[in-house]
């Protein structure tokens, strides 16, 4: 019997393809906006508890805490993005992240849920012409259940140029 070079592919090969397109993405809250952040960025989620001062530094740095022997700067993406105060409370919590060989955490109003999404649920960000109003950390935005998520480039944004003070504050 001849064989054609067609192979049938099996559901499991089917969606074991499909599950390599696609990628999971920890969301969280800040006010009214959800967003998305590469999991595998992430190395823990913890209560929020006071960290020590850093004299000089930005606003959006709240300090650093010492995090099993490893000092880590501590931001507040709340101010970093210039969103209204809100008092801290037993939903705010600390993402701690690798990023670019370095250990941060990131102050959110809460954490929602893992989701996977394909690379085809997530939009590009549509182009701004204001100056004032920058969307270089925003990789595309992606719609679930009805809600918009703000996919973050989480790496673009904490090694910006502005972001080179937590590598000083992490020092001290």
């Amino acid at each position: 019997m001849q064989q054609s070079g067609y192979r049938a592919t099996s559901q499991t090969e089917g969606s074991r393809d499909a599950d390599a397109r696609k990628s999971e993405f920890l969301t969280f809250r800040l006010g009214s906006e959800s967003y998305g952040i590469e999991i595998l960025k992430v190395q823990e989620i913890r209560g929020y508890e006071t960290p020590t001062s850093i004299a000089n530094a930005p606003p959006f740095i709240k300090g650093v805490i010492n995090l099993r022997g490893v000092i880590v700067p501590i931001l507040d993406l709340r101010v970093k993005f210039r969103l209204p105060d809100t008092p801290y409370d037993e939903f705010t919590v600390v993402i701690i992240l690798n990023v670019a060989t370095r250990v941060v955490g990131v102050v959110v109003d809460s954490v929602s849920d893992v989701l996977s999404l394909d690379s085809e649920e997530i939009r590009a960000t549509p182009e701004f012409a204001s100056a004032t109003f920058d969307t270089k950390y925003i990789t595309g935005l992606a719609t679930v259940d009805e809600r918009m998520l703000i996919m973050l480039d989480i790496e673009k944004l904490l090694t910006g140029a502005d972001m080179s003070l937590v590598e000083s504050a992490a020092l001290q």
